[in-house]
């Protein structure tokens, strides 16, 4: 039996390379593609998408009529908002991509997603995941650490969310971190910004790149890094169609593809 999948943002290109992955799934049925900017358009002139007499629509209301059971979200801050309520409304299941999500907004998805679940992941990438594990399984063996994060030149936030989550990971893996020697900063903002620990991190916005990032480790006499890179969006698609399959299994709001890989 197949999933029936609506894609929020389905015009943008995170948004088109899920309508693929999930049309190139046998298990996987694409049934709406939803964006405002791009209504109306045949859904193979958007995205490459062959489903026949698939258009995309303005608002979530087509999905509705198409009985699209999980929801991929990749759009900004300020539409995934409205979207998840409109799927935690509607008993609709929400795999979501979009970054910059706060505390209070997780609060608020925990206690809307009573009839359906939601994954908010900050990456897909399944190395991704294991870097930010790696990370936090290293963290207690070492006194000082630094992350950088490097994206494409259109991302809006930064830090990336990835960066921030792990961080947030190490310094709950350890608060035994060394202070920060620097006195004066020639350039403000040079030893970028202070995350959870102290821990510092550090964003490039590059034009070629797509979505890379290293940790780096340093104790007595050693080093260690541990580096992820994804040098296209296809790299994102394993994690999201493994989460579009798994989600109806862990109830509620899940921060993290994490728990859908066991680790």
């Amino acid at each position: 039996m197949t999933v029936r999948v609506g894609v929020f943002g389905a015009g943008g290109r995170m948004g088109s390379t899920v309508c693929r992955a999930v049309a190139a799934d046998p298990d996987l049925e694409l049934v709406g593609a939803i964006d405002p900017h791009h209504a109306g358009l045949d859904v193979r002139h958007a995205t490459g998408v062959d489903v026949p007499d698939l258009h995309i629509a303005p608002d979530p209301a087509a999905l509705l009529a198409a009985g699209a059971e999980v929801v991929v979200d990749f759009t900004v801050l300020d539409a995934s908002r409205g979207n998840l309520a409109w799927a935690a409304e509607h008993g609709v299941h929400a795999v979501v991509g979009t970054t910059g999500f706060t505390p209070d907004d997780h609060d608020r998805l925990r206690a809307s997603f009573t009839r359906s679940n939601c994954l908010i992941a900050p990456n897909f990438a399944i190395g991704a995941v294991l870097m930010m594990r790696f990370a936090e399984l290293a963290a207690p063996w070492f006194e000082t650490a630094e992350v950088i994060e490097l994206h494409h030149d259109r991302k809006v936030d930064a830090p990336s969310g990835t960066a921030m989550l792990t961080v947030s990971r190490m310094a709950a893996a350890s608060d035994t971190w060394g202070a920060d020697p620097t006195e004066k900063e020639v350039l403000p903002g040079a030893r970028g910004s202070a995350g959870p620990g102290g821990i510092r991190v550090h964003s490039v916005r590059l034009r070629g790149l797509v979505a890379h990032q290293e940790v780096l480790l340093g104790t007595a006499g050693q080093s260690l890094s541990i580096r992820h890179d994804s040098y296209d969006r296809d790299s994102f698609m394993p994690g999201v169609v493994l989460a579009v399959k798994h989600i109806g299994d862990h109830p509620g709001l899940t921060v993290g593809l994490d728990a859908f890989l066991g680790l």
